[in-house]
């Protein structure tokens, strides 16, 4: 691999990392930006979601009293988030190259509509959270869907944050720093179950992984660090106008 390519990676996991952490969307910099070097997508996928695990992993310990106020929340999401993400990465595993390839831009429409979104999508959450009586039938129904979202996340994963979160709030919760807590907890069980069967089954490109979680954590870091001087409804508007550009891009080509 060329030096301008490993530039071009660590530049693009840089802003990634900065961006999820002032608003989130971060993949759709640093996905396209390992299928412009030539990686596969399949392997792409797999190298993205392990460069940008660490830095989710290490945004837990920041909400740790929150979670330990919710103990029954967390064995309940993380048995499904564990087994769906397992699913999901297997599937990936075993989706032909040629079909992955197809699907890519669906997937980044589906991702760019849920970001797009999002804050419509958790009001209608919550909004039917508060007009229906959240029966046990219900709870499982919903419980079924945050399982699929699960198993969406270890397949390709962007826009996961967000589906978690529009779930929580079916379930009835409001406190969002309890909900971010749990949502940054699942994400973390979900891509790591994921980049374990990614290692296993050995497709994961390690030079550019290695390079690229070195600019995630920096520009993380960089990005917590500058977040309150940022607009995040400014950032968001520009993953969005990028993330159409793109899909649109992935369409035409």
């Amino acid at each position: 691999m060329e030096l301008w390519q490993l530039g071009l990676l660590f530049l693009a996991a840089l802003v990634a990392g900065a961006i999820n952490s002032v608003a989130g969307g971060g993949s759709f910099i640093s996905f396209p930006a390992l299928l412009l070097v030539g990686v596969p997508p399949i392997a792409a996928n797999a190298t993205n979601t392990t460069a940008l695990w660490p830095g989710i992993a290490a945004s837990v310990g920041a909400y740790r009293r929150e979670l330990s106020l919710q103990k029954r929340g967390i064995m309940l999401f993380s048995g499904l988030s564990m087994l769906g993400g397992l699913i999901g990465a297997l599937l990936l595993l075993r989706t032909r190259e040629a079909v992955f390839t197809e699907m890519i831009p669906y997937l980044l429409l589906l991702a760019t509509l849920v970001f797009a979104f999002s804050p419509w999508l958790t009001a209608q959450a919550r909004r039917l959270s508060h007009s229906a009586e959240n029966t046990p039938g219900q709870r499982f129904v919903i419980l079924g869907i945050y399982l699929s979202i699960a198993v969406y996340g270890g397949f390709f994963g962007a826009g996961l944050g967000i589906l978690t979160l529009a779930v929580l709030s079916l379930m009835g919760q409001e406190n969002i720093h309890e909900m971010n807590a749990l949502k940054t907890l699942q994400a973390t069980l979900i891509n790591g179950i994921a980049v374990a069967a990614f290692i296993l089954a050995g497709i994961v490109e390690w030079p550019m992984a290695l390079i690229m979680i070195l600019g995630a954590i920096i520009g993380g870091y960089g990005g917590a660090a500058i977040a309150r001087k940022l607009d995040p409804l400014l950032v968001r508007r520009l993953v969005i106008a990028l993330s159409v550009s793109l899909t649109i891009y992935f369409f035409v080509v």
